[in-house]
């Protein structure tokens, strides 16, 4: 007896979920080649640099403080939910809002990819960094900055950096 095959001019899988799929593993392998932890004290002169000390009002610590509890310093971090969404780079922000990923729900208010937010450089993730901080909870968005951060005293976050 042969075994049954597919209905006859069938695929498996439609080519369209396939180059999606491989599109999103290169995606993937090229973030993670490209992926930086920084030190307290790097990534401090470079949130520094991008502005972030004052902004909205919160100081450079605070950044530096949410991005530890967030990614701890790693560009490349990615989190995934159960509702196929992700969390991305070192601030950890999210495709159901912020950026765009494979899933087409995304509001994308930060007009780029999710990919963009693992690049070392940083400069989109401040840029999108930015535009949540503007909301009116701030950086209080984030849980993890409302749980490790807000209201305590962050001074050693930054303390011994020179900028």
């Amino acid at each position: 007896m042969e075994a049954r095959r597919g209905a006859p001019g069938r695929q498996l899988c439609p080519p369209v979920i396939t180059v999606l799929a491989l599109t999103s593993l290169l995606s993937c392998l090229l973030a993670s080649s490209e992926a930086k932890v920084y030190s307290r004290c790097e990534l401090a002169r470079v949130l520094h640099d991008f502005g972030l000390d004052g902004y909205r009002g919160y100081n450079l610590a605070d950044w530096v403080c949410l991005a530890y509890f967030s990614s701890g310093f790693n560009t490349a971090a990615v989190d995934h939910e159960a509702d196929g969404s992700t969390n991305n780079g070192i601030f950890q922000i999210s495709s159901r809002k912020w950026c765009k990923n494979l899933s087409p729900q995304s509001s994308n208010q930060c007009q780029m990819y999710c990919s963009d937010l693992l690049n070392p450089n940083l400069k989109d993730t401040v840029i999108c960094a930015m535009k949540i901080a503007q909301r009116p909870e701030g950086l209080g968005y984030w849980e993890a900055w409302r749980h490790h951060c807000q209201g305590k005293d962050l001074s050693d976050w930054v303390d011994g950096c020179e900028f």
